[in-house]
């Protein structure tokens, strides 16, 4: 089999596909100007899925995960393809890195680190904690799961959805690991920043807000992007979320709302499959392919 520069880690829906719509057009933008960013310093790169049975894993130089967007309602699967690639190409972000960012456990140390975080209460797999145990005097919070993604399983816990949402929890809780975390109001008032970094430095931003009536800021849901100009304050406090982890990872986006007194909290850190829209700033492919080419070429 040829040799391969670079692959760009996709999924089945997204290898080849004969219908398209904003969000697949979406997609394929971004992975064009990053592979148009790798050409421009002489690397070769294509997309390939991940769970592609046929292709060799040893025949690129390195990969980059970028829209595995399948992986958390696949993880053991996906788990089994991280370790049969292990050892057979470079892996960016660094496959420690991927496997520590899978697990929202590493929230924890983030916040040991001086990080600040929402605050999160971790729910250990077959616990018998109830959801009226862990709401105690909190009026409404959020509760979802330990390894997740697109808002998978993630649900508001108030007194009156305690009776709803117990059934689900009790289900997922005997499987797997979940967390709590008190609502954040300022998702509603302000909505979620999120802040794109290569190679440790801040490239953009944007806001992110949820539809009336919703919480959830994904497009999925019906979520709006929108341009955003970081303070000074926020830029630190992403370059300093990306500087927490165990290696510098090559391209990150860190998610956060405002406390209430308007600094930062960090809400998630993407560092495995994240959007980075680069469509919306086309220079940040081109430095994620620089700092890929000057470290790994």
């Amino acid at each position: 089999m040829s040799h391969r520069d670079i692959v760009l880690v996709t999924e089945d829906r997204y290898v080849n596909p004969q219908h398209t719509n904003d969000y697949i057009d979406n997609i394929l933008r971004d992975d064009a100007l990053l592979i148009d960013a790798f050409a421009q310093h002489g690397l070769s790169a294509e997309r390939i899925s991940w769970s592609d049975p046929a292709f060799d894993w040893s025949s690129p130089t390195c990969i980059i995960f970028r829209t595995m967007w399948d992986y958390f309602n696949r993880f053991a699967a996906f788990t089994q393809w991280l370790n049969h690639i292990a050892d057979k190409t470079i892996c960016i972000n660094a496959i420690e890195t991927v496997r520590w960012n899978m697990d929202k456990h590493y929230l924890a140390d983030l916040q040991q680190a001086g990080v600040p975080i929402v605050e999160t209460q971790f729910i250990e797999k077959g616990s018998s904690l109830t959801l009226e145990n862990i709401l105690g005097n909190v009026n409404r919070g959020i509760i979802k799961p330990a390894v997740s993604g697109a808002a998978r399983h993630t649900y508001v816990v108030e007194a009156d959805t305690i009776k709803q949402i117990q059934p689900i929890f009790s289900e997922l809780i005997a499987q797997e690991a979940m967390l709590f975390q008190p609502f954040q109001e300022a998702i509603l008032s302000f909505g979620e920043v999120s802040c794109m970094l290569m190679g440790g430095q801040f490239t953009h931003a944007v806001l992110k807000r949820a539809k009336s009536g919703d919480f959830r800021v994904q497009d999925d849901f019906g979520g709006t992007v929108h341009p955003y100009t970081p303070t000074a304050e926020e830029i630190t406090f992403a370059e300093l979320a990306i500087a927490s982890c165990p290696t510098l990872p090559a391209y990150a986006r860190v998610d956060f709302t405002r406390d209430i007194h308007g600094s930062p909290l960090l809400m998630e850190l993407e560092l495995i499959e994240p959007e980075l829209w680069f469509r919306k700033h086309p220079d940040a492919a081109s430095k994620l392919a620089q700092f890929i080419s000057q470290n790994y070429f």
